[in-house]
């Protein structure tokens, strides 16, 4: 399970990679302000998501945990959400797969908690597309949703996220052979995640292919570079 991954592009950098998805004279909206550099995001953090609304597309901050399914909620005084999500037949996760509440995480790279012996294991495997950490998404889904987070928060109402997983590449699977993130790297898997009905964009739901992975720290908490 991914519960950490990085973003560290400028916001100028994502919506220059964006542009391509853009149709002629669309402009993508954004609302998260002053976006520093995120060299470690935790569930539960504000981080950017993209997504495409009744006012277009936009870059705009949410909160990494979607509603947990009730039946683990029992005797819970809150929730924090559920980061990674892979089981889209759920009706928990079904009401959410429309357009309206698709969206996609930029980020630069991920980590998968190490299953190897040895004294690196359960500690981070820092994976990206490069050593350049190019930016990329995940694809992800978001809805707006009032509940009790933390205890010292209160009852609050978030636009909260979070991202498909699948079955792990051979990369991944060498070091967390459960699952990786859904990750699109081309403008018409971005155009398609946001825009097409589910039916013709689940295909979308595997795994990024062989040799497209490198890993780039371990054992870090945060991935700077």
């Amino acid at each position: 399970m991914c519960n950490l991954y990085s973003q560290t592009r400028s916001q100028d950098e994502m919506r220059h990679v964006f542009e391509e998805v853009l149709e002629e004279d669309v402009e993508l909206i954004d609302t998260t302000g002053n976006l520093p550099p995120m060299a470690g995001i935790w569930p539960d953090y504000s981080a950017p998501i993209l997504r495409y609304g009744a006012s277009g597309f936009q870059l705009s901050l949410a909160r990494w945990g979607m509603p947990t399914p009730p039946q683990f909620l029992a005797g819970k005084r809150t929730d924090p959400g559920v980061t990674n999500i892979r089981n889209l037949a759920s009706p928990h996760w079904q009401r959410w797969l429309g357009v309206p509440h698709r969206c996609l995480v930029p980020f630069t790279s991920f980590a998968e908690p190490d299953s190897r012996p040895g004294p690196t294991k359960g500690k981070p495997i820092w994976f990206a597309l490069g050593p350049d950490r190019p930016l990329a998404f995940f694809a992800g889904i978001r809805s707006e949703w009032t509940s009790v987070r933390k205890l010292k928060e209160g009852v609050v109402t978030v636009d909260a996220f979070a991202f498909l997983t699948c079955d792990p590449n051979r990369e991944v699977t060498a070091i967390h052979p459960k699952a990786m993130p859904v990750i699109l790297t081309r403008p018409e898997e971005w155009r398609d995640w946001l825009t097409l009905p589910f039916d013709r964009a689940r295909h979308l739901q595997r795994p990024l292919p062989d040799g497209e992975l490198q890993i780039m720290a371990e054992g870090a908490l945060e991935d700077a570079a």
